[in-house]
């Protein structure tokens, strides 16, 4: 199977073999090929340094997301009484869990899929099955927790999408849903035109990236709406007591963790090759080979 070699003037020469397996920057010299004698060769230094990066901000990213996902879970569990489906406020709990479990984390885990070095030099079809399958399990996840909020809402007679937060998340589930139906027809399928993929993918990209931003402000101001709501009693919210201060921390990871997938989405070196601009190949879905 033949790679497509991407030129870096950070990184001149070839990587030794362990860098081909993981490559960042996919290099050949001049008048060399890849099936001539591998001598001298030393690891760039700039090249180096972009991998040890990359590897850095993704392991950040793994861990920052399973953090939000185990602090939501403890605020519902422990302060907030657990879980439910019953129409009380049990119920509303698993719609924090699954908006930033859902729509945060696995969306973003889902983004940065093509980013491993991993995936690149292979045949590309599994790992967009792999990035539909984690889109669509984001959705649903997202969709359960609009039902929990919307039961819950309709239980207790109080207005549904009243609030920014709201109109925030909303706008950001239905742009998710649009993205992943035209990205389904438009990547995925086999009849997909080739003109039709190369006009969705710039869109597809920065939609991709909008509907993060968007996620990220929804969980913020609903983290903040609801800490507004449960200490208003006995307990202030300007004390800062426990809850407090978990959600707040909370809310502080999901920042992070935006930012780190940004990062990683925004660095072209950190780029699937053959996605990179003026490097883009289209192929219909049954010879994905790249």
């Amino acid at each position: 199977m033949e790679r497509n070699g991407t030129q870096s003037p950070d990184c001149p020469g070839s990587f030794p073999y362990v860098f081909e397996r993981f490559p960042l920057v996919s290099l050949s010299t001049d008048g060399e090929n890849e099936t001539s004698p591998q001598k001298n060769k030393t690891i760039p230094t700039g090249c180096m340094r972009s991998t040890v990066t990359f590897y850095l901000c993704y392991l950040l990213c793994l861990a920052l997301g399973l953090a939000c996902v185990v602090c939501v879970c403890l605020w519902n569990s422990r302060w907030r009484d657990g879980f439910a489906w019953d129409g009380s406020s049990r119920q509303f709990n698993w719609h924090p869990v699954l908006m930033v479990t859902g729509l945060l984390v696995l969306y973003g885990y889902g983004a940065v899929v093509y980013r491993v070095p991993l995936t690149w030099g292979q045949n590309k079809l599994p790992w967009k099955l792999l990035h539909a399958a984690l889109m669509l399990g984001s959705l649903i996840m997202s969709i359960l927790g609009l039902c929990a909020v919307f039961d819950f809402h309709n239980a207790k007679n109080t207005p549904n999408l009243y609030s920014l937060h709201s109109w925030i998340g909303i706008t950001a589930i239905i742009l998710f849903t649009l993205q992943w139906g035209v990205g389904f027809a438009g990547f995925l399928l086999p009849c997909s035109p080739v003109l039709l993929r190369k006009l969705l993918k710039p869109i597809h990209v920065w939609l991709g990236g909008s509907i993060l931003l968007l996620t990220t402000a929804a969980c913020i101001s609903g983290i903040n709406e609801k800490l507004f709501f449960v200490l208003k009693g006995n307990v202030t919210y300007s004390s800062i007591p426990a809850e407090g201060v978990l959600g707040n921390s909370l809310g502080a990871l999901v920042v992070a963790f935006g930012l780190v997938v940004l990062k990683i989405l925004s660095t072209i070196q950190w780029q699937r090759p053959d996605s990179r601009p003026g490097d883009i190949a289209y192929t219909p879905l049954q010879d994905e080979n790249d």
